[in-house]
């Protein structure tokens, strides 16, 4: 038997199902772990829901019984004489790792991401991501309203997508900053002004004042620019939702606006991405074949 953990927000988790469907695909056993993560006080909420997606999840005991986790006293006697024996993997690094395809029986972690993983069960992924309609359950109409006019008015004109993440990637700027910089997002829109004259910037942020204010400083009042608003963390599916109506996408070095431009299925469509996507790691491949890429000083990569 295999075990996927489940953690981080939406996009994550998007990568560790995409994984679980591969996995199904190969013939194997493969279940999710979506206990572990969520015992915590302060994780982010399972949000697979919001496809409908349906997976076999493992017990306490399976997932004790991979990670040599069992607390009564005989178990924790022999581990202490004789040391764990668990059969956890985590993936070696940000790229693909062939090992987490190969290893079985295994309780695997990490984001594993990168469309190499699942490339050639594509249709199955894209099916599997298919909003469900309890997107739409509990919200105040209002809401429900505000998100249809963007829906309207995304798929009316020659619209691109902009996400600006800020908030947590500001707690983490080792990790994250000095990224996505003000001269990769002017660059970036200067490329798809130049291929797309009449585009219409829809940018998605989870801190939409600043970057309202952000836009305003550089662009003025200019109409080719929307900031939508009206969404937080507990409904940040309604901006992966918007994104993928979008025809074109400026990522971030976010797994969510990844996935926002992978779920749009249009082949002539441009996605730009930022050269680097983490301080620490050089990530390889998380970049799919189209994307443009940029530099934090505004200039475009080739490799």
């Amino acid at each position: 038997m295999n075990i996927i953990k489940i953690t981080g927000g939406l996009g994550n988790q998007m990568f560790q199902y995409a994984l679980y469907l591969k996995l199904k695909s190969l013939g194997r056993d493969v279940k999710i772990d979506d206990l572990t993560e969520y015992e915590k006080p302060d994780a982010r909420p399972n949000m697979l829901w919001c496809f409908d997606a349906s997976y076999e999840a493992a017990s306490r005991q399976e997932i004790d019984s991979l990670t040599d986790g069992f607390m009564n006293l005989s178990h924790r006697v022999r581990r202490k004489l004789l040391g764990r024996r668990s059969l956890k993997y985590s993936e070696a690094d940000c790229n693909f790792d062939e090992q987490v395809l190969q290893r079985d029986p295994a309780y695997l972690t990490g984001y594993f991401q990168s469309e190499k993983y699942f490339k050639n069960i594509e249709n199955q992924v894209r099916q599997a991501f298919s909003f469900s309609h309890r997107i739409w359950e509990g919200l105040d109409e209002q809401l429900v309203q505000r998100i249809r006019e963007y829906q309207g008015k995304i798929e009316g004109f020659l619209s691109v997508s902009v996400h600006v993440r800020r908030g947590d990637y500001l707690n983490s700027s080792e990790v994250y900053g000095g990224i996505c910089t003000g001269k990769y997002y002017q660059k970036a829109i200067e490329l798809m002004r130049e291929k797309y004259p009449q585009a219409v910037f829809f940018v998605f942020s989870n801190d939409p004042v600043w970057t309202g204010e952000w836009i305003k400083e550089r662009y003025g009042e200019d109409k080719a620019f929307v900031v939508v608003e009206g969404t937080d963390e507990n409904n940040g599916y309604l901006d992966l939702f918007l994104m993928s109506k979008c025809r074109h996408h400026i990522i971030a070095n976010s797994s969510f606006s990844w996935w926002g431009a992978w779920l749009n299925s249009n082949r002539e469509k441009t996605v730009i991405a930022p050269s680097k996507w983490l301080n620490n790691q050089e990530c390889r491949d998380i970049y799919t074949q189209e994307m443009i890429k940029i530099s934090p000083c505004g200039e475009r990569v080739f490799r």
